[in-house]
């Protein structure tokens, strides 16, 4: 007998990455969490323990789905057989959202290690809105993320905010906005993170994505942020998390925590603090309208 699975959609609380030290936890606790979510690449396969696993999950909680290997900026055509698998894995799951970033990962035949920075023009953000358009054809309305960035494109002539909100109206994509990313670019670029989020289309945000950064010096000794997913939220992130549930209302928040992975407990306990966060931000809105 097949399981039934709950709702596919993401309710407005926060869910955090699913990763398999976890499991055993999760199905014996059944944690109140509001989602899992998944890199898609990792389950591209057809079977295998990941799938089982992900299966048992997904028949108790709602899924969102994170792609980050479509290099959805990258000047050649879009891979179609990953698209295919892209497709599958959504018909598959039935995840409540799909997500992307707006960086490019491919050369030739070969994908990078990494998620590499856009230069903003028009014949950029002509590449950038044809490939969400081949996307969404094939696998349905997505999320397209906002990035984290340690250089510039002298040739860029239009603004981050502005270049994301003319995709939107585009290609009718919603926005990911990963609050932590604002909070690298604004120390490695400085500039005001407040002022991003007044630039930032905020009617397209669908989803919200939370982590903790690291810091660095160069050869220089001068200092940088590091989107390394690998410790709790700061305080200017959570600041800004607040700030911006203050604009957009309740949302789907992800809690990344991707590398040094914590206990379960811990994790959790960092979705839990989003979901008091965003209460708190609520309710001051509302005593300011009162």
């Amino acid at each position: 007998m097949t399981t039934p699975r709950v709702a596919a959609g993401l309710p407005s609380r926060a869910g955090v990455g699913f990763k398999p030290e976890h499991f055993e936890t999760i199905l014996a606790e059944r944690p109140d969490v509001g989602f899992f979510e998944i890199h898609a690449e990792n389950y591209m396969g057809d079977g295998g323990p990941p799938h089982r696993r992900l299966e048992a999950i997904r028949a108790c909680y709602p899924l969102s789905l994170h792609g980050v290997g479509l290099s959805i900026g990258g000047p050649r055509p879009l891979d179609r057989a990953h698209l295919a698998r892209l497709s599958a894995l959504r018909r598959r799951y039935e995840p409540g959202l799909f997500s992307e970033h707006l960086a490019w990962s491919s050369h030739d035949s070969g994908f990078l290690d990494d998620l590499l920075p856009l230069p903003y023009t028009a014949e950029t953000l002509a590449i950038v809105c044809d490939h969400i358009d081949e996307t969404q054809d094939a696998v349905g309305r997505m999320l397209l993320e906002n990035p984290s960035t340690y250089v510039r494109f002298a040739e860029s002539d239009i603004p981050e905010c502005d270049f994301l909100s003319e995709i939107a109206r585009r290609t009718g994509c919603g926005l990911l906005l990963d609050v932590n990313n604002i909070e690298v670019q604004a120390g490695n670029h400085g500039f005001d993170p407040r002022s991003y989020l007044d630039a930032f289309p905020l009617q397209a945000v669908g989803e919200i994505h939370l982590a903790g950064y690291a810091e660095a010096r160069d050869d220089s000794g001068a200092s940088f942020r590091i989107d390394a997913h690998d410790s709790p939220v700061r305080p200017g992130v959570w600041a800004l998390f607040r700030e911006a549930i203050r604009r957009i209302g309740p949302t789907p928040t992800l809690i990344e925590w991707d590398n040094d992975v914590p206990d379960w407990a811990t994790l959790h306990a960092e979705a839990r603090r989003a979901d008091v966060e965003a209460r708190a931000a609520q309710q001051a809105e509302l005593a300011d309208v009162v």
